[in-house]
């Protein structure tokens, strides 16, 4: 699984931390590699480009990410939109154990800013049963904004619980647990710069 590591920065001290946290990651537990950096690096580029369009006669746009696993998605995209746009994050909780969701949010960390009569674009790290995104959509657009969209980087269609709108898709994907480019597994693989699926053994192990 050595290929499938991070590149090693030609700095003497960013060369031994990068090592250290290699040695740390479990790098056996990643199955194959989903989406490489390119890829993308290129659909975030094409994504901030439709958005741009869309809302290009818009002068409130809120960017609403749901951490933690869309703040690096999130940051990459607003760096590319070529509108003015603010930037806001709330936090949820929906899974108990494991990998299994029990289809309850709960609310850990809301907006600052209000979002009545503004345009709202939620941006998700990934849609799977669809109840995290179904409770997002309803909470928002009991706020009164003038519009409520969703962004988001990865979906599981043959996961799917709740029929969710999605107005910006990235990929489509498998139903395997993926890390990396924001996403995590017990809080380890998150800044990965690619996206990768996780050997199957390792998190069915949170199932039983």
């Amino acid at each position: 699984m050595g290929g499938l590591r991070p590149p090693i920065p030609h700095h003497p001290f960013l060369e031994q931390e990068a090592m250290d946290l290699q040695n740390r990651w479990d790098f056996s537990a990643i199955d194959r590699v989903l989406l490489d950096e390119v890829t993308i690096q290129r659909r975030v580029d094409e994504l901030a480009a439709q958005i741009s369009a869309d809302y290009a006669e818009i002068d409130d746009l809120v960017l609403v990410g749901v951490l933690k696993g869309a703040f690096i998605f999130l940051a990459d995209l607003a760096r590319r939109l070529t509108i003015p746009h603010h930037v806001d994050f709330i936090a949820l909780s929906s899974y108990n154990r494991g990998a299994v969701s029990t289809g309850a949010v709960r609310m850990i960390m809301d907006t600052r800013a209000p979002v009545t009569g503004r345009n709202v674009l939620i941006v998700e790290d990934i849609v799977d049963t669809g109840y995290t995104l179904d409770y997002l959509l309803r909470i928002f657009q009991a706020r009164r904004p003038a519009s409520v969209r969703a962004c988001v980087l990865l979906s599981k269609p043959e996961r799917r619980k709740v029929d969710v709108p999605v107005d910006y898709l990235g990929f489509e994907i498998p139903d395997v647990w993926v890390v990396g480019y924001g996403l995590d597994y017990a809080d380890r693989f998150r800044t990965l710069p690619y996206i990768a699926a996780l050997k199957r053994e390792v998190y069915e192990k949170g199932r039983g």
